[in-house]
């Protein structure tokens, strides 16, 4: 099985967090070639390069469900982080890349804007493609009302028409009404 291109590993290491697009600091420092511990130190030392829409830390919840995608975790001590990762935005990974100043990282920083822009195209294609989905689903609904309504109209049409009359067998009398009328008794006064 061929390795992994390093375009595949920096798109495949993005994810979406808050709304928008971010890889946490392990992906980071392992495309940059450094470590966990030296990206953070150097995050903290040049806090001021890094405002919260350039990195910020994972909420206890957020954190909590993405530990819990894990399925399997490894067992003994040592393997899993105590405590939130930092998260890193496009501008946040550009910016460490420049602060941890190695020719690795410099290189890798431009396959990770290209998988930021490509997440970013793929979002914008399918919250098109979804504004598309919903217009059409609004147009059905009219012409399924304009056909319901067409068929209401349609339907006595489509109903067989009553049976005539038939004619009795046999003779029958038919009596009219009386021609005459009933005089009634006036009290005399």
């Amino acid at each position: 099985m061929p390795a992994p291109s390093v375009p595949s590993l920096a798109e495949s290491a993005l994810f979406i967090v808050r709304k928008q697009p971010v890889i946490l600091d392990s992906d980071l420092a392992e495309l940059y070639g450094v470590e966990i511990r030296a990206l953070n130190q150097a995050l903290k030392r040049n806090a001021d390069r890094f405002p919260e829409d350039f990195a910020f830390l994972f909420a206890a919840e957020e954190w909590e469900s993405l530990r819990s995608q894990s399925v399997t975790l490894k067992t003994g001590r040592g393997h899993h982080r105590k405590y939130a990762p930092w998260v890193f935005t496009e501008h946040g990974a550009l910016q460490a890349a420049n602060i941890l100043n190695s020719p690795r990282a410099t290189a890798m920083s431009v396959y990770l804007i290209h998988a930021f822009v490509k997440m970013r195209e793929e979002r914008v294609a399918n919250e098109t493609v979804l504004k598309r989905l919903a217009e059409i689903d609004k147009t059905l609904l009219l012409h399924d009302k304009a056909l319901r309504d067409v068929y209401q109209k349609l339907l006595p049409l489509l109903q067989p028409s009553p049976a005539p009359p038939r004619k009795e067998i046999g003779f029958h009398v038919r009596e009219g009404s009386a021609t005459y009328k009933v005089k009634s008794k006036k009290a005399k006064s």
